[in-house]
């Protein structure tokens, strides 16, 4: 089953940085944790915050010719990477048995990382898939081939997951969500603006250059063929922000009414190849393109069709084949689109194959080696006190009544937290070998496609985890109304233990907080304490929270990221919501840890000031404008230096703190900023 990442259901936050309690340290003295030599005090802070904090280092620092951006994040990132390379290492150094876990990571990382062998096998894995493809008969045979496709991770236009059940999750259930496109988004398809008429020129080159690499004939001629279907799928695509109203998007049809919905499409054969033949319901999350698509299959040729899936195993394979795919995959996806200038070092990609097909046999000896359980507990403790900030600011809401307050705070109490590491460890039971990387994916896809069909009808897994340990990252999960910090956003050089609370606060509190957060913002605030999607709100509270939310759209919608490219504030909603409580709610914890006691100057900064510096050092970060643009199609996230200036402009403590006058740029009027939570 496709796990599909779908904006809102998961909502991640890429933010790596230090955790602190407000417990004494004793024998140690404290640091600012202040980077001061990344600073650009030159700036006034009022002007851009994010320059003030981190202007010196984006002036100084280039971007690495292998990535499109680079950051904390990334450095964080690479550090994991350093660590779990050390973990293969020492599982490719022996005689294992055959089955066990260190044979396994060993034996995934040598097939990939063996170009020779790769290079002799070349694209002879793929002709079983292409015969499999020419030998459709029928638009019945297609329906078939969908189901498959799904199972094996090719891209095709009806994509499947399974998920709690929005309104009863205490059941897994089936959803269908769009898909079948091989550009980030229907705009790329759509838009006329140069550089998408460039982008989309370029793509047609790529799917003939890939065409021709894996032996197939008329790449030319079937780079069109795929170009033109994938248009006809994007115009019916539903806007990306139209995707975020969960509420809307539950469609909840039994089984024997599908046909009511796609009437010439197969779903008895779709159904059964996909192993649901005895499911009793299906959640069709885009409706409306549901029903486009049932007549885009059949007015489109079935040899049309035939390109454009062989296309689809192209596509989904290339950086597990040889060389020369795995090159022309990057020249298009990373170079062209991204702008970066050199391939991630081969390593690197190998690591990033193990830790995403054995993500948790990794995950095992990671914790072991780089996450200590007083890690552990200081993060309990700041978690804890997150959500003692975040219930007091409930309270103090003067626009919220206490009917939709008492509803806020019992979801607010059935939050889960889950620190570092999962309780029980998933297994990967299917064969590795050290010469067949192909394979070795195949079986990984095909595995855990089964894993997630096996959960039908089983009660829910409250204890699985969407990352793994090693995962510079977190996220909420609304139905399980869970907030979720893996060990590796807890490394250094963020998780400082000699430095004082406040930019420990500003930093990993944010993110505590940003999560938090995610259960109030425009989409988690549908679902209630248990995970059900409920409205819990009184009408007027709803329209007020409205209100304000749409104040935060338009300000985001002024934001210039690039000459004529602005942030969209609707897309980007839920994360602002996220970052503006997640900074505020932060600031308050910080303040409540005091007890009532003042706050050291510490490096000339007082402790207000070192909660927003610490903000802003966890958004250090500088990006390729190719690469923005694909942030600003794809990403719900804003770019780095907009979640910091876009941010602390809302906040009344940011004007006291750095002394913002009227006349400085990210000044706002006191009625003009939003605060929500």
């Amino acid at each position: 089953m496709i796990k599909k990442t779908v904006y809102g259901l998961i909502a991640f936050t890429a933010l790596a940085v230090v955790s602190c309690t407000s417990e004494k340290k004793e024998e140690k003295e404290l640091t600012s944790g202040i980077l001061t030599q990344y600073m650009d005090t030159t700036v006034n802070p009022g002007d851009n915050f994010t320059a003030f904090v981190n202007g010196t280092w984006v002036k100084n620092t280039p971007i690495p010719d292998d990535k499109s951006s680079y950051g904390v994040g990334y450095i964080v990132y690479e550090e994991s990477e350093e660590n779990v390379k050390k973990i293969i290492e020492e599982s490719s150094e022996g005689d294992f048995a055959e089955g066990s876990d260190e044979q396994k990571v060993g034996d995934l990382y040598t097939s990939y990382v063996n170009f020779d062998k790769r290079n002799e096998i070349g694209v002879a894995p793929l002709k079983p898939v292409f015969e499999k493809i020419d030998a459709l008969a029928n638009y019945d045979d297609l329906a078939t081939y969908f189901a498959y496709a799904n199972k094996m991770g090719i891209n095709v236009p009806l994509g499947l997951f399974i998920y709690q059940d929005f309104k009863d999750p205490t059941i897994y259930t089936v959803y269908t969500w769009q898909s079948g496109l091989g550009l980030p988004d229907r705009e790329y398809y759509l838009k006329d603006d140069e550089r998408s008429q460039e982008i989309r020129a370029k793509y047609v080159e790529h799917i003939e250059k890939m065409f021709d690499l894996a032996g197939l004939p008329n790449g030319k001629e079937s780079a069109s063929t795929v170009m033109n279907l994938e248009t006809a799928l994007a115009e019916e695509h539903m806007e990306k922000e139209k995707t975020r109203d969960l509420v809307s998007l539950y469609n909840m049809f039994p089984v024997d009414t599908l046909g009511n919905i796609m009437p010439q499409f197969n779903w008895t054969a779709f159904l059964s190849e996909a192993g649901l033949a005895q499911q009793e319901k299906l959640g069709v999350l885009m409706l409306d393109y549901t029903k486009a698509l049932d007549g885009i299959i059949t007015s489109t040729p079935l040899d049309t069709w035939k390109t454009y899936l062989k296309w689809g195993v192209i596509d989904a394979n290339a950086s597990r084949l040889n060389e020369a795919m795995d090159r022309q995959n990057w020249e298009f996806y990373s170079a062209e689109l991204r702008g970066t200038k050199e391939q991630r070092p081969l390593w690197r990609r190998g690591v990033s194959a193990v830790n995403g097909t054995l993500g948790e046999v990794v995950g095992k000896v990671y914790v072991k080696k780089h996450f200590p359980p007083e890690a552990k507990e200081r993060m309990e403790k700041l978690v804890e006190n997150l959500l003692k900030a975040y219930e007091a600011s409930i309270k103090e809401l003067d626009w919220m009544s206490d009917d939709t307050k008492k509803e806020a705070l019992d979801k607010l109490s059935k939050f889960t937290p889950k620190i570092g590491y999962p309780n029980k460890w998933k297994e990967y039971d299917f064969e590795i070998k050290e010469d067949d990387l192909y394979g070795n994916m195949q079986r990984s896809q095909l595995y855990e496609y089964n894993r997630e069909l096996a959960k039908l009808g089983q009660p829910i897994d409250r204890e699985e985890w969407g990352m793994t340990p090693q995962t510079v990252n977190a996220y909420y999960n609304p139905t399980l109304n869970e907030i979720v910090f893996p060990a590796a956003i807890l490394q250094p050089p963020f998780f400082d233990l000699n430095a004082e609370d406040a930019v420990n606060y500003g930093s990993i509190g944010a993110v505590i907080g940003h999560e938090i957060g995610h259960g109030f913002d425009d989409m988690g605030s549908t679902f209630d304490g248990d995970g059900a999607m409920r409205n819990w709100w009184t009408d007027t509270d709803k329209e007020e929270f409205k209100k304000r939310t749409g104040a935060l759209v338009e300000q985001y919608n002024q934001f210039e990221v690039l000459p004529g490219l602005n942030i969209n504030g609707e897309f980007t909603l839920g994360e602002n919501i996220g970052d503006l409580g997640g900074l505020s709610i932060a600031l308050k914890a910080y303040k409540m840890s005091l007890n009532g006691a003042e706050a050291p100057v510490m490096d000339g900064y007082t402790g207000e000031q070192r909660v927003f510096i610490g903000y802003a050092q966890s958004w250090r970060n500088k990006a390729r404008d190719e690469a923005l643009r694909v942030q600003i199609s794809t990403d719900p996230h804003s770019p780095a230096d907009f979640r910091v200036n876009g941010v602390v402009r809302n906040v009344p403590e940011f004007y006291s703190a750095f002394d913002v006058k009227e006349s400085d740029s990210l000044y706002l009027a006191p009625e003009k900023r939003v605060k929500i939570w």
